[in-house]
């Protein structure tokens, strides 16, 4: 395990967790423990895989919380048993927090053998090159990179972390040939892109493995990925904290713009109540990966629906002819417009390959006439392409039904994203009354 100032041997990382491990034993810790956010990424690895081997749980928060946030969603656990049970593979192990629908984050919990099911599948899916050591760039309190350095240690290989992401870094570190397997986020990537180009960077021919999640990605910039590191595969999955792996595919500029793969080899898709013309509905999934429940103060449980073995998260989509799982957008967010359902996950799509824009955002505003009216929320691309709203809506009339296609167009500079770096949507529409509109 390696963050670029400190080097842990598989031994010493073994002889530092054993050692916390004790001294919470001897504490009488209570069954969830708090991962200190304070610590280094590599520090708060050595607390974590102690709270497990002390056989409690692992609480994972942000260290971007308020301070009454931290103190609101602690005080919920305070009150657990000092002596926890002993462990079994279905016992809990890790609890990690989402934003909830009402700014307190929502936590979800995992058991053992669901990421032990979900370490195995990524070996068997993606082959050796899952098993070699990880370059995993990220937030310790973002799943997907906590997900990645589990794997790197899970096989053996270890890990390469960042304490603050740079892509001049993650670069860097690529182009020693360390790293065979990266795990990232596409706005990870799309910097690295903007970097490499500037600075005329050399194919990288160790790179073997590259896995995107966190967010679509943009595959109209698979080829220019592709060409700086041309021996990697490139693979996107889809997946949630409460269902994990679900469905995966190669990053195919080709594939079908709402595919986001086909299911891996235990997971089971089933699509609920399919309307017509392509069969949209709920989509439910059944897997051994499956979280146990949702905790703390924040317990929003419309957010994921149970039935039997089956869980939804309240995406909606459907299955192609192809066998391809395509994803139209999440219930929550989708927008009714002159009686007809507008998800606006297709729309931004097809706005972000429209030249000129770096992130779009659609929301459904108050409209007296036709139920919501539909806007559009750009960040123009910091190039010298000047893009109009007259543009932008040649361009959707081009590819959408006439009621898909927004009504205004607003512009935000500084665009706000989550702490698992997706667009913040929330705070977007939060800020449309001060947005400038597009000329």
């Amino acid at each position: 395990m390696d963050d670029g100032q400190t080097t842990l041997t598989f031994a010493q990382l073994y002889a530092q967790v054993q050692q916390q491990a004790h001294e919470l034993q001897r504490s009488h810790a209570p069954a969830t423990v708090f991962v200190d956010d304070q610590l280094t990424t590599m520090a708060q690895m050595v607390s974590f895989l102690a709270i497990i081997t002390s056989g409690r749980c692992a609480a994972v928060s942000d260290p971007d919380w308020p301070s009454a946030v931290r103190q609101n969603v602690q005080q919920t656990f305070s009150t657990e048993p000092a002596t926890p049970p002993a462990p079994t593979p279905t016992s809990p192990f890790y609890i990690g927090f989402t934003s909830g629908s009402t700014g307190i984050p929502k936590g979800f919990r995992r058991h053992h053998q669901s990421w032990t099911e979900s370490l195995q599948v990524c070996i068997d899916t993606f082959g050796a090159d899952a098993a070699s050591c990880v370059l995993a760039p990220g937030r310790f309190s973002h799943s997907l990179f906590l997900f990645g350095m589990m794997l790197g240690l899970w096989s053996g290989a270890g890990v390469v972390v960042q304490e603050r992401f740079s892509a001049a870094r993650m670069m860097d570190t690529l182009k020693q040939g360390r790293t065979p397997c990266l795990v990232a986020v596409p706005s990870q990537l799309l910097l690295m892109l903007e970097l490499a180009a500037r600075r005329a960077i050399a194919p990288m021919e160790d790179v073997r493995l590259i896995l995107i999640s966190g967010a679509r990605w943009m595959r109209d910039r698979t080829e220019q990925l592709q060409a700086l590191f041309p021996k990697a595969r490139i693979v996107e999955f889809y997946g949630a904290s409460e269902t994990s792996f679900m469905a995966w595919m190669d990053a195919n500029a080709s594939a079908p713009p709402n595919a986001v793969g086909k299911p891996f080899a235990n997971v089971e898709i089933d699509i609920r109540h399919p309307t017509p013309p392509l069969g949209t509905g709920q989509i439910f999934v059944r897997s051994p990966m499956l979280f146990m429940d949702y905790v703390g103060p924040q317990t929003d449980h419309t957010a994921a629906v149970r039935d039997g073995d089956w869980l939804s998260v309240r995406d909606m989509g459907y299955v192609d002819p192809h066998g391809f799982l395509c994803l139209v957008g999440r219930e929550n967010r989708m927008v009714v417009t002159q009686g007809k359902n507008l998800f606006p996950e297709e729309l931004e799509a097809v706005l972000m390959t429209c030249p000129g824009i770096a992130q779009a955002s659609v929301h459904g505003v108050p409209d007296p006439i036709r139920g919501q009216q539909v806007v559009a929320v750009i960040q123009p691309h910091p190039t010298d392409t000047q893009v109009t709203t007259q543009q932008l809506s040649a361009a959707c009339r081009a590819q959408l039904e006439s009621y898909k296609v927004p009504k205004r167009f607003l512009m935000c500079a500084d665009w706000p994203f989550t702490a698992s770096g997706k667009t913040d949507h929330l705070a977007l529409a939060k800020a449309l009354p001060c947005l400038p509109t597009l000329p």
